[in-house]
């Protein structure tokens, strides 16, 4: 069942996605080689409680961290480690904030040091992408005009889109319907409704779009183990275009 959001129930998540937006900010102050994504991780769990919210993916289905910290071919679900970061890594934190009820939801990969052109282009593509698709959320709009949007920009630019994990509803919990594909048909899938909120959070691969599972269960990676990268927002669909939650600007 989709849930449609009242006015209330969105300023609570752009509150939330505000003080996101804000962790953000700070966390790309400290990214450079020699820190730790567990650092980083302690940090955000240390500013959301200064700010009165809290990190809503801890004991998520037994996940133990305040962030999502996914490292070069890592595509998602990547555990915050005690392993410096390299100059030429690539980064991607993840995470969810509750600030009063209301949830925001936003992934954004960071550059440590001097990475490849190569990279440095993954990111740029699939940020574009990412706007690319926000373009598309609009009331009446399809969410497969979404997902070609993504798809058909990423895939003319020699990348490739990661299928088994995708964007979705969110609040008052963390996954609601519908499921937001990042590939797909234009003008096919739920019809996108005023009220609704959203994720979109491209992952996108330098290789091949195919993932695998580590041992933890958790963390997926490429299974050609080139790099990956991922940008999120959430969004409101509202009579006047996509509002994003999460926005850093």
């Amino acid at each position: 069942m989709i849930t449609l959001k009242s006015e209330r129930e969105i300023q609570k998540m752009d509150a939330a996605g505000d003080v996101l937006a804000a962790c953000h900010k700070e966390i790309a102050k400290m990214i450079k080689p020699g820190v730790t994504t567990m650092e980083i991780d302690r940090f955000v769990e240390k500013f959301l409680k200064q700010h009165g919210a809290t990190p809503e993916q801890k004991g998520y289905n037994g996940y133990e961290y305040a962030t999502c910290a996914s490292i070069n071919d890592e595509v998602c679900h990547g555990f915050p480690r005690r392993q410096p970061l390299k100059s030429g890594d690539i980064v991607t934190i993840d995470m969810v904030v509750n600030l009063n009820g209301g949830l925001a939801d936003s992934a954004w990969t960071y550059a440590v040091g001097e990475i490849s052109e190569q990279d440095r282009r993954l990111m740029e593509v699939t940020h574009r992408a990412l706007e690319l698709g926000i373009e598309q959320a609009v009331a009446g709009n399809r969410l497969g005009d979404i997902g070609h949007a993504i798809q058909s920009y990423v895939e003319a630019e020699g990348f490739s889109v990661v299928r088994e994990f995708t964007g979705h509803g969110i609040g008052p919990t963390i996954h609601e319907k519908p499921q937001v594909l990042h590939y797909g048909e234009p003008g096919k899938g739920q019809r996108l409704k005023e009220g609704m909120v959203i994720t979109i959070e491209p992952m996108v691969n330098v290789g091949v779009w195919q993932t695998s599972r580590d041992d933890n269960g958790w963390t997926a990676r490429t299974e050609d183990g080139l790099n990956s990268a991922q940008y999120e927002h959430t969004l409101a669909i509202t009579k006047d275009g996509p509002r994003i939650l999460t926005s850093q600007d």
